[in-house]
């Protein structure tokens, strides 16, 4: 099967498609057809290795001290279920799914995936095509974990800072038609118009103002991309405000993380969520697509499709 491996750190161009061997499901483990997985912000620091100088040896030790020990990237894919082991129970054959694959180490950038049963996999929103759908799984839980953390109430004042992202288009949506809060999106002069056509009542454009100005006037203050410190962020809060960080609250439990991707299948299939989708690549354009997320200003997700199945129009066109 084709795949696209790096077997060193560096930049986009250490990616290459090649042939490897077709994965066997396991007695309790799917086998899935690849139609569309993503390239997130999280892919491309994990190929360039650029973490944190705190993080550099936890992160050396679970990537690879010399080289990737897990040279296939790819964080979520949405595609169908060809075949499946003896004890598999849940899913059959022909079912189209979508999964984070952040918890068997990654690997969405090939042609086919072997997932238990019991991982983070769900039958994927009717209404989206395979590449919407793959580009809703992690910015969608992610979202829903880190607001749900915050109790966010009906008519409580929320501001989400990184509004245009693959977690901040997610948040801007969930807390504005689910949760029914009184959104504020901070994100670039580019994107305001973005922004408050998911929902958001407000915008600040952070490259004009500082969200902090007006004072502690929100209930909310949710940073989407991990780039405020907390100090600062905390400036916006009133005194009883809650602060949230996606990177702070991105761990939990495997329960928790299934339970929060039924229910953006949920919430998609209700029309409360969609997908924000800047770009859409083909497989063999991935060191093109990697080179655009490495520029930091992608709108929503930027989508790999592994063949054309699937695809909405919009999307075959981009």
């Amino acid at each position: 099967m084709k795949a696209v491996v790096y077997t060193e750190y560096g930049p986009p161009e250490v990616l290459h498609l090649t042939e490897i061997a077709k994965p066997v499901p396991k007695d309790n483990e799917v086998l899935i057809k690849v139609h569309a997985t993503t390239v997130t912000v999280g892919d491309t620091r994990m190929r360039s290795f650029t973490v944190p100088r705190g993080q550099w040896l936890p992160a050396r030790l679970y990537l690879g001290i010399r080289k990737p020990r897990r040279p296939i990237l790819g964080m979520e894919l949405a595609g169908e279920i060809e075949a499946i082991g003896k004890d598999v129970t849940r899913f059959r054959p022909g079912d189209a799914v979508f999964a984070s694959t952040f918890e068997v180490g990654f690997g969405g950038c090939a042609e086919y995936k072997c997932l238990p049963e019991d991982g983070l996999l769900a039958i994927k929103p009717a209404n989206l095509s395979f590449g919407e759908a793959a580009a809703a799984v992690g910015g969608g839980m992610t979202a829903w974990r880190c607001l749900q953390r915050g109790r966010l109430q009906p008519g409580q004042s929320v501001l989400i800072y990184g509004a245009s992202g693959a977690v901040g288009t997610n948040a801007v949506q969930l807390a504005s038609r689910h949760f029914g809060a009184d959104v504020t999106g901070v994100c670039s002069t580019a994107n305001l118009n973005l922004v408050r056509s998911l929902g958001a009542v407000r915008v600040i454009d952070y490259t004009r103002d500082d969200f902090t100005g007006d004072g502690p006037i929100y209930d909310v203050v949710f940073d989407a991309v991990a780039k405020v410190a907390p100090s600062h962020a905390r400036k916006a809060l009133k005194t009883t405000g809650v602060y949230l960080n996606a990177h702070k609250h991105s761990d939990a439990p495997a329960k928790v993380r299934s339970a929060a991707l039924l229910a953006v299948k949920e919430l998609i299939e209700a029309g409360k969520l969609r997908p924000v989708i800047d770009r859409v690549y083909p497989l063999e354009q991935i060191v093109d697509a990697h080179r655009y997320v490495d520029q930091g200003h992608k709108r929503g997700n930027v989508v790999i499709t592994i063949g054309q199945t699937g695809l909405t129009s919009q999307e075959k066109s981009s």
